[in-house]
């Protein structure tokens, strides 16, 4: 990998990570598109880096609501009355919520990490992804909030987050859907799956690193891994913002379109 592609990829990620358009997909196919040849254990840190970037986007963006809620968790438990309060319940749903895609990606990281050497299987998982977005807004009621939210909801919204740990599965995609498939109103949705991306990126990171640092050539590697992760995190900060608003007005049909024609796209040309 190559400082230029390392920036390219950056950006990818930080526009895709928030969008449901699935970020490991398109880091996946990219470099296919472009005619890059990236190792494949290579691209998979990478990726989990860059997914590092957009979670500090995330705690920049939702800073206060993160800090609301590690101190009522710290003073319910000091308390010795957890659940005390809305914020100190809302941060133990939100780690419920991360526990069924932290145990799939532990018993099978493997796998997962294979399916990144696969711009075919990206490009259906795109296709599927595209599926997921459609059920959510046609089945989804939309007449609830984020304070209506309960334990059930939140490991709905985290079974199905497993399924995005394939490349081509969006992660905002499928626990936004989640929560529509909840009833929870579009934005309710959205910031639910923001928020729970925190403790699942933290995750993904600590084990890149782990694997960062057992690499021959580390010191090399984050040279050209840094304009990435920068890209990613100033990009990552934007398409929060701009989603965030977009939501507030529209429906997800337009992101079930593109991923759609790009995975169909995808897909004729990695069997042409």
């Amino acid at each position: 990998m190559t400082i230029f592609q390392s920036v390219i990829l950056g950006i990818i990620q930080g526009a895709s990570e928030f969008i449901p358009i699935s970020s490991s997909g398109h880091l996946v196919l990219a470099p296919f598109l472009f005619g890059w040849e990236i190792a494949p254990k290579e691209a998979f840190i990478f990726d989990v880096l860059v997914q590092v970037a957009t979670l500090l986007a995330v705690i920049i963006f939702f800073w206060s609501d993160l800090r609301d809620i590690g101190k009522a968790l710290v003073k319910g438990l000091l308390e010795k009355r957890p659940f005390q309060s809305p914020k100190a319940r809302l941060g133990w749903l939100l780690v419920l919520a991360t526990i069924p895609a932290g145990l799939a990606a532990l018993l099978f990281k493997e796998k997962f990490e294979a399916a990144f050497s696969s711009p075919r299987s990206s490009a259906a998982f795109l296709i599927a992804t595209s599926l997921i977005l459609i059920v959510g807004e046609l089945i989804g009621k939309r007449i609830r909030n984020l304070d209506q939210i309960t334990w059930v909801d939140a490991l709905a919204i985290g079974v199905i987050q497993v399924l995005a740990l394939f490349p081509g599965i969006s992660r905002s995609g499928s626990t936004i859907t989640g929560g529509l498939l909840r009833n929870f109103d579009r934005k309710s949705a959205a910031r639910f799956s923001f928020l729970m991306s925190v403790p699942v990126m933290l995750a993904a990171g600590l084990l890149a690193f782990l694997d960062l640092i057992n690499s021959p050539d580390l010191w090399d590697q984050l040279l050209i891994y840094l304009p990435g992760f920068a890209a990613a995190a100033v990009v990552g900060y934007l398409a929060i913002s701009w989603f965030i608003s977009y939501l507030s007005r529209q429906s997800l049909y337009i992101f079930a379109g593109y991923c759609a024609l790009f995975g169909s796209l995808m897909l004729y040309l990695t069997w042409a």
